[in-house]
């Protein structure tokens, strides 16, 4: 199970035991025509919908859940070096996390 999930190419007190290469996951939600209206609406006055912030954390744990999914049927159980890349594609939206599956064990 992947017990540990950073950003850092390092897990500070560990070391690596085996690298297993990289995963990733991907979360895709449609983009509503109306919403995106309102959105646009609400960044010209000001305002940021806090509806557009949990769609997009919606889609980051979506990602990292995916990811991490993957990395634990390969037998990681930690990932380094995440980063997100996040796409617009026809009529919607992706978040793709991913980063380098280990195995690793407490450094002694």
């Amino acid at each position: 199970m992947v017990d540990e999930v950073v950003t850092f190419e390092e897990l500070a007190g560990y070391r690596r035991r085996r690298d297993l290469g990289y995963v990733s996951g991907s979360a895709t939600r449609p983009r509503s025509l109306l919403r995106a209206t309102f959105r646009g609406l609400g960044l010209l006055t000001g305002l940021m919908p806090m509806e557009a912030l949990s769609e997009a954390d919606e889609l980051r744990v979506g990602a990292l859940a995916e990811m991490r999914r993957r990395a634990n049927a390969i037998g990681a159980n930690a990932i380094v070096g995440v980063r997100f890349r996040v796409d617009e594609e026809p009529g919607a939206w992706r978040v793709t996390a991913f980063g380098r599956a280990l195995d690793v064990e407490p450094s002694s």
